[in-house]
């Protein structure tokens, strides 16, 4: 486990060394939790690493994609409702 000392300036801001970021994914946001042993700081995950419980569901599609899915499986229901219902 590395450690690093940094300066805290008079704003509470420190600077991660390099080394740490790149190592934990740390980019421009990070999540800070206060612990009994100190300040932790964790790498938050980005959306498109991140999708949830649905991340199996999605495979990998694009917010556009599902959309388009959505939109097409929606149009093709209203028309078979529609031819159904004499029309």
């Amino acid at each position: 486990m590395a450690e690093a000392v940094v300066t805290v300036t008079k704003k509470g801001q420190a600077t991660i060394p390099k080394s740490m970021r790149e190592r934990h994914g740390i980019g421009r946001k990070a999540l800070v939790e206060d612990t009994e042993e100190g300040v932790l700081l964790k790498p938050l995950p980005s959306p498109s690493m991140e999708k949830g419980s649905l991340r199996s569901v999605l495979k990998g599609k694009s917010s556009k994609e599902i959309m388009e899915e959505v939109r097409k499986a929606e149009s093709t229901w209203e028309k078979g409702i529609s031819r159904g219902s004499g029309t």
